[in-house]
Protein backbone atom coordinates (compact mmCIF):
# COMPACT_ATOMS: atom_id res chain seq x y z
CA UNK A 1 0.00 0.00 0.00
CA UNK A 2 1.25 3.35 -1.24
CA UNK A 3 1.74 5.70 1.54
CA UNK A 4 2.21 9.52 1.51
CA UNK A 5 3.58 11.88 4.31
CA UNK A 6 2.05 15.32 4.56
CA UNK A 7 5.19 16.69 5.40
CA UNK A 8 6.85 15.39 2.47
CA UNK A 9 4.61 17.48 0.28
CA UNK A 10 5.22 21.03 -1.28
CA UNK A 11 1.76 23.23 -0.29
CA UNK A 12 2.79 25.23 -2.05
CA UNK A 13 2.54 23.16 -5.46
CA UNK A 14 -1.54 22.70 -4.87
CA UNK A 15 -2.78 26.22 -4.00
CA UNK A 16 -1.88 27.21 -7.70
CA UNK A 17 -4.02 24.43 -8.99
CA UNK A 18 -7.03 25.56 -6.72
CA UNK A 19 -10.31 26.48 -8.66
CA UNK A 20 -11.92 29.21 -7.14
CA UNK A 21 -15.18 30.16 -7.46
CA UNK A 22 -16.85 32.82 -5.66
CA UNK A 23 -16.73 31.61 -2.09
CA UNK A 24 -16.11 28.02 -3.16
CA UNK A 25 -12.64 26.21 -3.22
CA UNK A 26 -12.70 23.11 -5.52
CA UNK A 27 -9.13 20.65 -5.71
CA UNK A 28 -9.60 17.67 -8.46
CA UNK A 29 -6.94 15.27 -9.77
CA UNK A 30 -7.49 16.15 -13.07
CA UNK A 31 -5.29 19.13 -13.25
CA UNK A 32 -2.13 17.44 -12.68
CA UNK A 33 -0.79 14.01 -14.72
CA UNK A 34 -1.23 10.70 -13.21
CA UNK A 35 2.07 9.87 -11.34
CA UNK A 36 1.36 13.04 -9.66
CA UNK A 37 -1.93 12.62 -8.75
CA UNK A 38 -2.12 10.80 -5.29
CA UNK A 39 0.36 13.90 -4.13
CA UNK A 40 -1.31 16.46 -5.20
CA UNK A 41 -4.48 14.68 -3.61
CA UNK A 42 -2.60 14.75 -0.31
CA UNK A 43 -1.60 18.20 -0.17
CA UNK A 44 -5.15 18.90 -1.19
CA UNK A 45 -6.94 17.35 2.25
CA UNK A 46 -4.19 19.13 4.24
CA UNK A 47 -4.96 22.61 2.55
CA UNK A 48 -8.45 22.07 2.76
CA UNK A 49 -8.48 20.18 6.10
CA UNK A 50 -5.56 19.82 8.47
CA UNK A 51 -2.16 18.14 8.20
CA UNK A 52 -2.60 14.68 7.67
CA UNK A 53 -1.31 11.67 6.09
CA UNK A 54 -2.97 9.18 4.05
CA UNK A 55 -2.56 5.61 1.91
CA UNK A 56 -3.68 4.55 -0.97
CA UNK A 57 -3.99 0.87 -2.95
CA UNK A 58 -4.72 2.32 -6.12
CA UNK A 59 -1.91 5.29 -6.61
CA UNK A 60 -1.55 4.42 -10.36
CA UNK A 61 -5.55 5.03 -10.78
CA UNK A 62 -6.12 7.80 -8.16
CA UNK A 63 -8.85 10.28 -8.58
CA UNK A 64 -9.85 12.51 -6.19
CA UNK A 65 -12.14 15.71 -6.21
CA UNK A 66 -12.84 18.06 -2.63
CA UNK A 67 -15.12 21.17 -2.50
CA UNK A 68 -15.29 23.36 0.21
CA UNK A 69 -17.88 26.08 0.96
CA UNK A 70 -17.65 28.07 4.02
CA UNK A 71 -20.85 28.87 6.10
CA UNK A 72 -20.32 31.41 8.66
CA UNK A 73 -17.70 30.00 10.56
CA UNK A 74 -18.44 26.63 10.02
CA UNK A 75 -16.88 25.16 5.95
CA UNK A 76 -18.92 22.54 3.92
CA UNK A 77 -16.68 19.81 2.45
CA UNK A 78 -17.87 17.39 0.25
CA UNK A 79 -14.88 14.84 -0.59
CA UNK A 80 -15.17 11.65 -3.47
CA UNK A 81 -12.36 9.75 -4.72
CA UNK A 82 -10.51 6.35 -4.87
CA UNK A 83 -10.00 4.09 -2.03
CA UNK A 84 -8.11 5.22 0.69
CA UNK A 85 -7.20 5.68 4.63
CA UNK A 86 -6.56 9.01 6.14
CA UNK A 87 -4.33 9.54 9.15
CA UNK A 88 -3.95 12.29 11.86
CA UNK A 89 -0.99 11.49 13.47
CA UNK A 90 0.24 12.88 17.11
CA UNK A 91 2.74 14.89 15.35
CA UNK A 92 0.21 16.81 13.28
CA UNK A 93 -1.65 17.14 16.70
CA UNK A 94 1.37 18.79 18.15
CA UNK A 95 2.54 20.63 15.06
CA UNK A 96 -1.58 22.47 14.46
CA UNK A 97 -2.78 25.63 15.17
CA UNK A 98 -6.32 25.21 14.29
CA UNK A 99 -8.61 22.79 16.09
CA UNK A 100 -12.03 21.77 14.71
CA UNK A 101 -14.52 18.87 15.22
CA UNK A 102 -15.62 17.06 11.95
CA UNK A 103 -19.38 16.07 11.65
CA UNK A 104 -19.01 13.13 8.93
CA UNK A 105 -21.96 12.23 6.90
CA UNK A 106 -21.04 9.23 3.99
CA UNK A 107 -23.10 9.72 0.86
CA UNK A 108 -25.61 6.76 -0.52
CA UNK A 109 -22.57 4.31 -1.61
CA UNK A 110 -20.49 1.68 0.11
CA UNK A 111 -19.39 1.86 3.74
CA UNK A 112 -16.57 3.21 5.87
CA UNK A 113 -14.66 2.74 9.19
CA UNK A 114 -13.67 5.73 11.46
CA UNK A 115 -12.01 5.46 14.73
CA UNK A 116 -11.24 7.79 16.75
CA UNK A 117 -8.70 6.64 19.38
CA UNK A 118 -9.30 6.63 22.88
CA UNK A 119 -13.03 7.03 22.03
CA UNK A 120 -14.42 4.36 19.41
CA UNK A 121 -15.11 3.11 15.92
CA UNK A 122 -17.99 3.58 14.16
CA UNK A 123 -18.42 1.85 10.31
CA UNK A 124 -20.92 4.41 8.73
CA UNK A 125 -23.33 3.01 6.59
CA UNK A 126 -25.01 5.13 3.52
CA UNK A 127 -26.65 7.86 5.16
CA UNK A 128 -24.87 7.59 9.16
CA UNK A 129 -22.68 9.96 10.52
CA UNK A 130 -20.17 10.44 13.06
CA UNK A 131 -17.79 12.84 14.67
CA UNK A 132 -14.61 13.47 15.39
CA UNK A 133 -12.24 15.55 16.99
CA UNK A 134 -8.92 16.82 15.57
CA UNK A 135 -7.41 17.21 18.79
CA UNK A 136 -6.92 13.19 18.57
CA UNK A 137 -6.11 10.86 16.74
CA UNK A 138 -7.88 9.43 14.42
CA UNK A 139 -8.05 6.93 10.92
CA UNK A 140 -10.38 7.33 8.56
CA UNK A 141 -10.91 4.58 6.09
CA UNK A 142 -12.67 4.02 2.87
CA UNK A 143 -12.17 0.36 1.42
CA UNK A 144 -13.78 0.76 -1.81
CA UNK A 145 -13.91 4.55 -2.57
CA UNK A 146 -14.62 8.14 -0.72
CA UNK A 147 -18.14 9.44 -0.91
CA UNK A 148 -18.37 11.83 2.43
CA UNK A 149 -19.25 15.04 3.09
CA UNK A 150 -17.23 16.46 6.39
CA UNK A 151 -18.68 19.54 8.10
CA UNK A 152 -15.43 21.61 9.68
CA UNK A 153 -17.42 22.84 13.12
CA UNK A 154 -15.19 25.17 15.28
CA UNK A 155 -14.47 23.25 18.36
CA UNK A 156 -15.50 26.58 20.52
CA UNK A 157 -18.86 26.85 18.36
CA UNK A 158 -19.68 23.32 18.86
CA UNK A 159 -19.24 23.17 22.44
CA UNK A 160 -22.14 26.07 23.02
CA UNK A 161 -24.25 23.18 21.44
CA UNK A 162 -22.74 20.22 22.86
CA UNK A 163 -21.11 20.70 26.25
CA UNK A 164 -20.50 16.58 26.58
CA UNK A 165 -19.01 16.80 23.23
CA UNK A 166 -16.28 14.06 24.11
CA UNK A 167 -18.40 11.67 24.97
CA UNK A 168 -20.06 11.37 21.55
CA UNK A 169 -16.73 11.14 19.62
CA UNK A 170 -16.30 8.08 17.79
CA UNK A 171 -20.16 7.03 17.17
CA UNK A 172 -22.43 6.03 14.88
CA UNK A 173 -25.35 7.81 14.36
CA UNK A 174 -27.64 6.22 12.72
CA UNK A 175 -28.95 8.00 9.63
CA UNK A 176 -32.01 6.05 8.75
CA UNK A 177 -34.36 6.80 11.67
CA UNK A 178 -35.01 10.02 14.21
CA UNK A 179 -33.41 13.14 14.50
CA UNK A 180 -30.46 11.11 13.06
CA UNK A 181 -32.44 10.69 9.59
CA UNK A 182 -33.58 14.47 9.99
CA UNK A 183 -29.60 15.86 10.93
CA UNK A 184 -28.32 13.48 7.79
CA UNK A 185 -30.83 14.59 5.19
CA UNK A 186 -30.01 18.40 6.71
CA UNK A 187 -26.54 17.78 6.33
CA UNK A 188 -26.27 16.43 3.09
CA UNK A 189 -28.51 19.08 1.71
CA UNK A 190 -26.06 21.76 2.96
CA UNK A 191 -23.57 19.66 0.81
CA UNK A 192 -25.59 20.36 -2.27
CA UNK A 193 -25.54 24.15 -1.69
CA UNK A 194 -25.73 25.91 0.96
CA UNK A 195 -30.04 27.97 0.68
CA UNK A 196 -31.19 31.10 0.50
CA UNK A 197 -31.32 31.98 4.09
CA UNK A 198 -28.91 33.86 6.05
CA UNK A 199 -25.63 31.59 7.25
CA UNK A 200 -25.98 32.30 11.05
CA UNK A 201 -30.00 30.97 10.64
CA UNK A 202 -28.70 28.17 8.79
CA UNK A 203 -26.14 27.21 11.46
CA UNK A 204 -28.38 27.52 14.02
CA UNK A 205 -30.09 25.03 12.46
CA UNK A 206 -27.22 22.59 12.34
CA UNK A 207 -26.01 23.22 16.41
CA UNK A 208 -29.88 22.54 17.09
CA UNK A 209 -30.32 19.51 15.31
CA UNK A 210 -26.52 18.10 16.50
CA UNK A 211 -28.34 18.77 19.93
CA UNK A 212 -31.35 16.91 19.46
CA UNK A 213 -29.88 14.06 18.25
CA UNK A 214 -27.26 13.73 20.21
CA UNK A 215 -29.29 14.40 22.84
CA UNK A 216 -31.96 11.69 22.07
CA UNK A 217 -29.25 9.37 21.85
CA UNK A 218 -27.91 9.83 25.22
CA UNK A 219 -31.66 9.35 26.65
CA UNK A 220 -32.60 6.70 24.78
CA UNK A 221 -29.30 4.87 25.96
CA UNK A 222 -30.76 5.56 29.45
CA UNK A 223 -33.57 4.42 28.64
CA UNK A 224 -32.38 0.97 28.03
CA UNK A 225 -30.86 0.84 31.22
CA UNK A 226 -33.14 -1.80 33.82
CA UNK A 227 -32.38 -0.60 37.68
CA UNK A 228 -34.20 1.68 39.04
CA UNK A 229 -30.76 3.92 40.30
CA UNK A 230 -30.65 4.25 36.79
CA UNK A 231 -33.49 5.48 35.26
CA UNK A 232 -34.04 8.22 37.62
CA UNK A 233 -30.59 9.11 36.65
CA UNK A 234 -31.55 9.09 32.74
CA UNK A 235 -34.82 10.79 34.46
CA UNK A 236 -32.93 13.61 35.49
CA UNK A 237 -30.28 13.54 32.60
CA UNK A 238 -33.25 14.07 30.59
CA UNK A 239 -34.94 16.89 32.42
CA UNK A 240 -31.68 18.94 32.40
CA UNK A 241 -31.23 17.97 28.44
CA UNK A 242 -34.73 19.18 27.90
CA UNK A 243 -34.60 22.52 30.21
CA UNK A 244 -31.09 23.31 28.32
CA UNK A 245 -32.78 22.56 24.98
CA UNK A 246 -35.66 25.18 26.04
CA UNK A 247 -33.25 27.70 27.30
CA UNK A 248 -31.31 27.53 23.59
CA UNK A 249 -34.36 28.02 22.34
CA UNK A 250 -36.19 30.83 24.21
CA UNK A 251 -32.94 32.72 25.85
CA UNK A 252 -34.02 35.84 23.72
CA UNK A 253 -37.12 36.40 25.53
CA UNK A 254 -36.92 39.31 27.66
CA UNK A 255 -37.69 38.68 31.21
CA UNK A 256 -37.66 34.78 31.06
CA UNK A 257 -38.26 33.34 34.09
CA UNK A 258 -37.97 29.76 35.90
CA UNK A 259 -41.77 29.32 35.87
CA UNK A 260 -41.85 30.05 32.04
CA UNK A 261 -39.84 27.46 31.49
CA UNK A 262 -41.02 24.92 33.71
CA UNK A 263 -44.71 25.42 32.36
CA UNK A 264 -43.53 24.62 29.01
CA UNK A 265 -41.99 21.66 30.17
CA UNK A 266 -44.62 20.61 32.47
CA UNK A 267 -42.98 20.09 35.32
CA UNK A 268 -43.07 21.92 38.45
CA UNK A 269 -40.40 25.17 39.30
CA UNK A 270 -39.01 23.15 42.51
CA UNK A 271 -37.79 19.58 39.49
CA UNK A 272 -36.47 22.03 37.27
CA UNK A 273 -33.89 23.99 39.90
CA UNK A 274 -33.44 20.49 41.38
CA UNK A 275 -32.31 19.10 38.31
CA UNK A 276 -29.86 22.06 37.71
CA UNK A 277 -28.57 21.83 41.26
CA UNK A 278 -27.74 18.16 40.45
CA UNK A 279 -24.76 19.46 38.56
CA UNK A 280 -24.00 22.55 40.60
CA UNK A 281 -25.88 25.08 38.20
CA UNK A 282 -28.77 27.49 38.13
CA UNK A 283 -31.17 28.62 35.94
CA UNK A 284 -30.36 32.05 36.02
CA UNK A 285 -26.58 31.50 35.43
CA UNK A 286 -27.95 28.64 32.90
CA UNK A 287 -29.96 31.85 31.08
CA UNK A 288 -26.97 33.87 31.50
CA UNK A 289 -24.46 31.85 29.78
CA UNK A 290 -26.78 30.82 26.93
CA UNK A 291 -27.27 34.68 25.89
CA UNK A 292 -23.93 35.58 26.10
CA UNK A 293 -22.62 32.58 24.16
CA UNK A 294 -24.98 34.36 21.70
CA UNK A 295 -23.36 37.04 21.68
CA UNK A 296 -20.34 36.18 21.55
CA UNK A 297 -21.14 34.18 18.04
CA UNK A 298 -22.74 36.82 17.07
CA UNK A 299 -20.04 40.12 18.23
CA UNK A 300 -17.61 37.28 16.51
CA UNK A 301 -18.88 37.19 12.83
CA UNK A 302 -18.92 39.63 10.44
CA UNK A 303 -22.34 38.90 9.10
CA UNK A 304 -23.60 41.20 12.18
CA UNK A 305 -21.43 44.13 11.69
CA UNK A 306 -24.45 46.37 11.09
CA UNK A 307 -25.63 45.93 14.56
CA UNK A 308 -24.55 47.86 17.30
CA UNK A 309 -23.16 46.04 20.45
CA UNK A 310 -26.72 47.28 22.39
CA UNK A 311 -28.63 45.62 19.61
CA UNK A 312 -26.91 42.68 19.69
CA UNK A 313 -27.85 42.64 23.83
CA UNK A 314 -31.41 43.09 22.74
CA UNK A 315 -31.04 40.05 20.14
CA UNK A 316 -30.41 38.20 23.59
CA UNK A 317 -32.58 39.27 25.59
CA UNK A 318 -31.03 41.81 27.55
CA UNK A 319 -32.57 45.32 27.25
CA UNK A 320 -30.39 47.42 29.26
CA UNK A 321 -27.07 47.96 26.97
CA UNK A 322 -25.01 48.83 30.44
CA UNK A 323 -26.23 45.70 31.79
CA UNK A 324 -25.38 43.65 29.21
CA UNK A 325 -22.06 45.25 28.79
CA UNK A 326 -21.23 44.58 32.65
CA UNK A 327 -22.44 41.13 32.23
CA UNK A 328 -20.65 40.27 29.25
CA UNK A 329 -17.14 41.59 30.89
CA UNK A 330 -18.32 39.79 34.12
CA UNK A 331 -18.03 36.62 31.58
CA UNK A 332 -15.64 37.08 29.18
CA UNK A 333 -13.14 39.72 30.80
CA UNK A 334 -13.78 42.42 27.70
CA UNK A 335 -16.88 45.04 27.05
CA UNK A 336 -18.33 43.45 24.05
CA UNK A 337 -17.20 46.52 22.10
CA UNK A 338 -13.48 44.69 22.38
CA UNK A 339 -14.57 41.41 21.85
CA UNK A 340 -15.90 42.66 17.92
CA UNK A 341 -12.42 44.48 17.75
CA UNK A 342 -10.27 42.10 18.69
CA UNK A 343 -11.51 39.51 15.86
Amino acid sequence: MSRTSSSSTSRSAFSSSTLSGGRQQVWTTDVVEAPQRFDYWVGAICECFLEMEADTTDRPGFEGRLQSTPLGDLRINRVSGSNQRVYRTPGAIARSHEDFYFLLCKEARSSAVITQHGAGTARLLPGDLTLIDSRRRYELHFPDEVDVFSLALPTAWLDTWLPDASCQLGRRIDGSEGWGHVLSAYVRKLGDGVGALPDSVQVDHLGGLLALTLGAGAANQNARVGDDAAREAGAQRSLRERIDLCLHERFAEPGLTAGDVAASLGVSVRSLHRALASEERTFASELMAQRLRSAQRMLQSRSFDGLTTAEVGRRVGLLDASHFTRAYRRWSGVTPARARDAR
